[in-house]
């Protein structure tokens, strides 16, 4: 028999890209067996007044095709099926499914790659949680309905992806110029990089005997958070299973030539190659999955200034291409024990309390001391990553497995019990570093050494007033670190 739960799952609202999936998807659960008819389907479909339903295995639970009713009646009218055969007749198998945690960003991505309009929602056994649709995800990454979308999926060459990048950059500006707010700025820009860099590594993939074993291509730092900006280099790695570290040492020699090649891929592309040289390419972080987790251990452990370092960049991880299974597992170890290292937490903490903050006693602006530019102010460094880095920390000591800072900030802010307006006040300051971060890199340099630096006499006086109170916001969150991780 058809299976039309009513079980509710919470909505939340304003949707947000980062947002689990199983928190967005549709009220209620429709399922029917492989044996139910045709008949019986259409007739669940009309009743309930939704466009598909997914086929359910009874006993555990596994999905097993997906039926929707444009799918149906064009087989019927022009198969001319048996209304009364079984659904699983005229089902589509080969299910496209994503893990019920995953994220409404990974989601529309991977609709835009297959070109579906409905994903399989299973939980970590394999069994079916639910349906998410595109009026689920209300719409779908990087403006999908534009032409740059599907160039992107038809370049069968990186010459292609080069060109594409360079109109990904001039797409940006013009939202930018639109005033398109910040959140939907970064990820608008995360979600076309991450269509371009999947599709960079499946054409460099397709040119390698890669061994078949489970493996991911692992992205760090603002990719690893969505948050890329204009100015961005690369930060990736790669994980891989492997069952001993002779094993480790061989599937690592394999996959080094496609990583260096993937990175390579990527320099052409505008993704300058990484000047601390963390990338998949190098050795030291292409890892079998016991390296990665003890290269973290290492650092939970020892909290010297390089831990410190890597935390900045490795703990923003996220699994782009291959298994994610991999990443989220490592993801689920790294929080169960970072939460039981309160020194290297406190280390963070106090790490986070030389932020040298650029505004006066008197609240006006306190400048660089960096005589190549000088009368500016660092806005990644003395703006957005204050905000980074205190979300990261929460996220450890809390165990949340997001990694997206504003995701962070609420969910931590939430559990924390801080005042809805005073969490909404500091979201806000950081999207507005983020937004002025944008606008000068699209309208001024997009060089590292100068892409996030502005002279706030340059600003418009509403913006130069707004980025004052939002580097207050950092003075309050930080006092707010210290009471929590530092007092006693």
């Amino acid at each position: 028999m058809p299976d039309s739960s009513t079980e509710q799952t919470k909505r939340v609202a304003p949707f947000s890209p980062y947002v689990a999936l199983r928190h967005l998807v549709r009220a209620q659960k429709l399922t029917v067996g492989p044996a139910v008819s045709i008949r019986e389907t259409l007739l669940l479909l009309d009743r309930m007044r939704v466009d598909a339903v997914v086929v359910v295995d009874a006993d555990s639970r596994v999905p097993l095709g997906i039926v929707t009713l444009l799918d149906v009646v064009r087989r019927i009218g022009i198969e001319d099926c048996d209304l009364q055969a079984p659904i699983a007749t005229v089902m589509t198998s080969g299910l496209i499914t994503v893990p019920a945690d995953g994220t409404a960003h990974q989601a529309s991505v991977v609709m835009v790659r297959r070109g579906v309009r409905h994903l399989v929602l299973t939980e970590a056994d394999g069994s079916y949680f639910n349906l998410v649709s595109q009026t689920d995800l209300y719409t779908l990454p990087g403006a999908q309905h534009t032409d740059l979308v599907q160039s992107i999926l038809a370049a069968r060459d990186i010459r292609t992806l080069a060109v594409l990048a360079g109109q990904i950059r001039a797409f940006v500006a013009r939202l930018v110029a639109e005033r398109v707010s910040a959140d939907a700025l970064c990820h608008r820009i995360s979600s076309l990089n991450d269509l371009l860099t999947l599709q960079v590594i499946e054409l460099v993939a397709g040119q390698f005997d890669l061994p078949y074993v489970p493996w991911c291509w692992l992205v760090f730092g603002s990719e690893g958070r969505l948050e890329q900006t204009l100015a961005t280099d690369q930060d990736n790695g790669l994980i891989f299973d492997a069952e001993s570290d002779a094993e480790a040492a061989r599937l690592r020699a394999a996959f080094l030539p496609f990583a260096r090649a993937v990175n390579e891929a990527l320099d052409a592309c505008g993704f300058p190659l990484c000047k601390g040289n963390i990338m998949a390419g190098n050795p030291q972080w292409c890892l079998s999955i016991d390296e990665w987790r003890t290269a973290f251990l290492t650092w939970l452990s020892t909290p010297q200034p390089e831990a410190l370092l890597n935390s900045s960049i490795f703990f923003d991880l996220r699994g782009l291409y291959g298994q994610e299974s991999l990443v989220n597992d490592l993801r689920k170890w790294l929080l169960s024990h970072a939460s039981t290292y309160p020194i290297f937490l406190r280390a963070m903490v106090e790490n986070t309390m030389n932020w040298d903050s650029p505004l006066n006693w008197w609240k006006g602006f306190r400048y660089d001391r960096d005589k190549e530019f000088p009368h500016t102010i660092d806005l990644k460094k003395h703006g957005s990553r204050p905000f980074v880095d205190a979300a990261r920390i929460y996220a450890l000591a809390m165990q949340i497995p997001d990694t997206n800072t504003v995701e962070r900030l609420r969910v931590s802010g939430e559990q924390g019990g801080m005042a809805a307006d005073e969490l909404a006040v500091l979201i806000d300051a950081f999207h507005h570093i983020q937004r002025l971060r944008l606008e000068h890199q699209v309208n001024g340099s997009s060089v590292a050494a100068v892409s996030n630096r502005v002279n706030p006499d340059e600003l418009h006086e509403l913006d130069r007033l707004i980025l004052k109170e939002s580097l207050k916001q950092v003075q309050h969150l930080q006092k707010r670190l210290t009471r929590q991780y530092l007092s006693g």
